[in-house]
Order: structure tokens, then C-alpha cells, then sequence
């Protein structure tokens, strides 16, 4: 067994063949459903514990952050994770982000503009719900750009990510990977349901179209921009159960790594006790 689930879950070398790794696997669960659950309710309140140390480390000064990418195809589960990962943690220590298709003042700058303005500040963990990469995932699918251009995007974000590195940002990528056959039940069953068809999307059938072009983008751009800096991760999603653990896991094998310290006070405690101590009766 690997010593941690970042091992056993790290990008294969290229050439990635998306084909040959199982949706439906359960790398290191601890156990089936019930028992993976009960051990993603006991991590949260690890994670929640890490999370706030990281978020007051910052008021000493620490630059360290997270950044957690996701990506996947749709119904892959990005929200899900988003749900019940990061809903386990103080809401004003998460800053989550989505990006849609970009606004005309965004095309007005380079592709990663609005990405850098999106990085989360220190002590916070950020979400990008689809990220920088479909600049070059769907680009490279529907044909809107060049292939130069979208090789010379591959190198923009190698360098970009580095950077992140550099100033104490902590990435996390993962991509969600979830079979044609299980996009096709959750599809439906955001048919059925009333409350949940505004999920639904018609493009998301024309997509699966071209889903060999998808999971070759995606096998392209795990070759391309995984590194030590920025490392992906492949979480098998058609178990929602196995891939809300695994996300949460790996935050918290991130986090834990990272040792995030509560800053000491610069003011002496036990005069500050003091002076409540003897402060006098309070009126009114």
C-alpha cells in the first residue's frame, strides 16, 4: 500500500491513458460506502482543525496558502466536492471560484488575468471549480485556437503555477474521473428531478460527442503541466462516496504536511490577564 493517498493517486508519467485508469476504483478507501463515510466525517473535523490553524497563521505574517483545482468533465462532481469537503470548514477560510465563459472585458487580457486576480490570499484555502485549464481544454477540443497557441498556454501555466509555488501557494489539482456510462445516469437523473434540471445543460449531451477528444485533452494536459510544483492528481468519480473522501483526504495529507502553527502573541498573556482581573465593575 502506499504510504499516502497523494502516492497512490499522483498523474501516471505520460503518456497518461485516461482508458486504462477505473472510474470506479476505490484506491486506499477504508473500507466500502459506510464505512468510507464515517472516515470522511472524522477527517473534516481534522481538516477544519487544519484550516484554522492555516488561516491564523497568517494574521503572524505567513504567506502559505491552498489552492485546489478541480476539473472534470460535467456531473464529474466539482460541486459535490465543493459541497462536502469544503463545507466542512469555517465558510470566511474558503474563497471558492468558478469560472464560466470568459466576459468580453476578460477577453480583452491575456487568458490568465482573471485567474491571478483569483488567487486566494494567505491563511485561505481557494477552489477553482473549473480553473485556467479549460483555456486550454476546450480550445484544444472545439478547434477555437491554434495548436501553437494552445502549446504555448501548457508553458504559460507551468510558469504561472511555479509562481504560485514560489510565494507560499500550496496546488492542489485534481481531476475527476468519471466514466460516459455514469455522466450518462446523473444526466438523466437531473432530468427527472424538477429541482435539480436547472443544472442541466444541453451542451453537456453535444460534449459527450466528443468525449474521445475530451479525455484526450485531458490526458494532454496531465503530460503537460504536472510537476512537483503543481502536481495533478486522478480521483476515480463514479462513486461519489469514494471521491468525496479521496478530495478530502488529500487536502488534508496537503495540510497536514504543510504544519500550519498558531502565531504566538506579541503581547504578554499574563499582563493582559491582569488587567482583566483587576479591571473595576462594569455598570450599565
Amino acid at each position: 500500500m502506499a504510504a499516502s493517498l497523494r502516492q497512490a493517486l499522483r498523474a501516471p508519467a505520460a503518456p497518461v491513458v485516461l482508458a486504462d485508469l477505473d472510474p470506479r476504483a476505490i484506491p486506499q478507501a477504508p473500507g466500502h460506502k459506510e464505512a468510507t463515510k464515517e472516515a470522511t466525517r472524522a477527517d473534516a473535523a481534522h481538516l477544519a482543525e487544519l484550516q484554522r490553524r492555516l488561516y491564523a497563521e497568517a494574521t503572524g505574517g505567513s504567506r502559505r496558502r491552498v489552492l485546489l483545482v478541480l476539473q472534470g468533465m460535467d456531473t464529474s462532481g466539482k460541486g459535490g466536492v465543493v459541497e462536502h469537503v469544503l463545507g466542512a470548514v469555517e465558510p470566511h477560510g474558503v474563497h471558492a471560484v468558478t469560472f464560466g465563459r470568459p466576459t468580453p472585458e476578460e477577453l480583452r487580457h491575456s487568458f490568465l488575468w482573471r485567474v491571478r486576480r483569483a488567487v486566494p490570499a494567505p491563511g485561505m484555502i481557494g477552489v477553482f471549480n473549473r480553473s485556467h485549464y479549460e483555456d486550454v481544454l476546450v480550445s484544444w477540443v472545439r478547434q477555437l485556437a491554434e495548436p501553437e497557441v494552445v502549446e504555448r498556454r501548457y508553458r504559460e501555466i507551468v510558469r504561472f503555477e511555479r509562481r504560485l509555488a514560489d510565494d507560499g501557494v500550496t496546488v492542489l489539482k485534481v481531476f475527476l474521473h468519471v466514466s460516459p456510462w455514469e455522466q450518462k445516469e446523473r444526466l438523466l437523473a437531473r432530468l427527472d428531478d424538477s429541482g435539480a434540471r436547472w443544472k442541466f445543460d444541453p451542451s453537456d449531451v453535444d460534449d459527450r460527442a466528443l468525449w474521445p477528444e475530451y479525455q484526450r485533452a485531458y490526458a494532454v494536459a496531465l503530460e503537460r503541466t504536472d510537476s512537483d510544483a503543481a502536481p495533478w492528481y486522478v480521483v476515480p468519480a463514479d462513486r461519489k462516496w469514494y471521491r468525496n473522501w479521496a478530495v478530502g483526504r488529500l487536502l488534508r495529507e496537503t495540510l497536514t504536511e504543510l504544519q500550519p502553527r498558531l502565531p504566538e502573541p506579541s503581547w504578554d498573556v499574563d499582563e493582559q490577564r491582569d488587567r482583566l482581573l483587576e479591571e473595576p465593575p462594569l455598570t450599565g
